[in-house]
């Protein structure tokens, strides 16, 4: 509204005003004369548009070869413990933890950009994600979901690396990272891990001791579900476990490397899972004191022998427990909802595997609301429990810890 006030800015709204029309269309005429009467060839002129559906191309990224510099995740970060720590004191309104022995989480996970090709596989993504935003919600954790390639060189399994790299530095009030794969399933939405148990620890996986350390089997642990602290050993943690990782040549490398070094493995290209036991057997003096390797919960748990448990699970026990008794999470280890190469087992089966793990998940949260699925074999629901004048006033424990926010950390006796 000034502006109707300054003559100054009137005058400049519209500069060409001042500009006499008959000059410039006796300096035009003479152009267009021109070009229409001489016999000149004029350059031809194209002009393409964008196919809406084609793909931009893109040259393809070098494979990096073992005789270039080591992959690295990025620009190294010194002091990067004193840095966070400054930047907590200057926050204060974003605390690393949340309560007493209650660090703040963020669950990370994600799924491949493209669609796709099983008909069924976006469905099913979908579901499982909804199945982690569930867990998140009742404990109070943030989460994160990628569909995107951050680096190219680090494609398949590796994509998590630069990912969590790029979180940690990007949120320094999360304390703690939990990675799940898109194929693993909450299946017990009370149980929480007891994170006092690792304060002296950076990095949490599912597996043994004697299985890694001394059995030297790449299956001794899991990388599908694992925790890992936002400090400067997980940084460097990540830039050792991700030099393994570049597709190409180093992959293949390194993949014959764990063939040779690990047990009940062959050469083929290197895994993320097998370059963490590697790198935990052959540095345990570097990384060993700082890992734990958890067996007292099912922090992966294997699908083949869960899904058909889970009427027995139900009927014997309650959730909160986490453990064989009421598994904390179902992986589809072997499995590709979203379809492709690579699957171990027949695509109807894991099909259905999935869909009892999310409905049984799923029955967890419908119970809070009165409902429950007609069985865990269909989608279909059905009431279960009759809503009085005064829901709230519900005696029911489980629901409690379930609802309430002052119950989300309590533990089942």
């Amino acid at each position: 509204m000034a502006e109707e006030h300054d003559p100054e800015r009137r005058g400049r709204h519209n500069p060409m005003s001042n500009v006499p029309i008959i000059p410039v269309i006796m300096f035009l005429a003479p152009c267009a004369i021109f070009l229409f009467t001489s016999d000149v060839a004029l350059p031809r002129i194209r002009i393409e548009y964008a196919s809406r559906d084609a793909p931009a191309k893109k040259q393809p990224v070098p494979l990096r070869q073992l005789t270039d510099r080591p992959y690295t995740l990025g620009p190294a970060v010194p002091d990067y413990d004193a840095h966070r720590a400054a930047w907590l004191a200057a926050h204060p309104r974003f605390p690393a933890s949340v309560a007493l022995e209650r660090p703040r989480v963020l669950v990370v996970t994600g799924s491949s950009p493209r669609r796709c090709s099983n008909p069924d596989g976006d469905q099913l993504l979908l579901r499982a994600f909804k199945n982690k935003a569930d867990y998140c919600r009742v404990h109070g954790f943030d989460i994160f979901y990628s569909n995107a390639v951050l680096d190219a060189e680090m494609s398949g399994f590796w994509t998590k690396l630069p990912l969590l790299r790029a979180l940690m530095v990007a949120h320094p009030e999360t304390e703690l990272l939990w990675w799940v794969d898109s194929d693993v399933i909450f299946t017990d939405m009370l149980f929480e891990p007891p994170w006092g148990k690792y304060a002296r620890h950076n990095l949490v996986l599912p597996g043994w001791d004697d299985a890694v350390y001394d059995a030297k089997s790449w299956i001794g642990t899991n990388a599908g579900s694992f925790v890992i602290r936002n400090c400067q050993w997980s940084l460097d943690l990540l830039d050792a476990w991700a030099k393994m990782g570049p597709r190409g040549p180093v992959r293949d490398h390194y993949g014959k490397i764990f063939g040779e070094a690990l047990s009940n493995r062959g050469a083929y290209e290197a895994d993320d899972q097998s370059a963490i036991v590697y790198l935990l057997v052959t540095e345990r003096e570097r990384w060993g004191d700082k890992v734990f390797l958890e067996s007292s919960y099912v922090l992966h748990g294997y699908w083949k022998g869960i899904v058909d448990r889970y009427e027995e699970i139900r009927s014997k026990w309650r959730p909160g427990l986490g453990d064989d008794r009421w598994p904390l999470v179902t992986h589809f280890v072997g499995c590709k909802p979203c379809g492709g190469q690579g699957a171990s087992y027949d695509a109807t089966e894991c099909r259905r595997g999935m869909e009892r793990a999310l409905n049984f998940a799923d029955d967890q949260i419908l119970k809070l609301y009165g409902f429950q699925h007609e069985s865990l074999n269909t989608t279909a629901v059905h009431r279960v429990r009759n809503d009085t004048g005064r829901p709230m006033d519900a005696d029911d424990e489980e629901i409690g810890r379930l609802l309430h926010p002052t119950f989300r950390a309590a533990r089942p006796s």
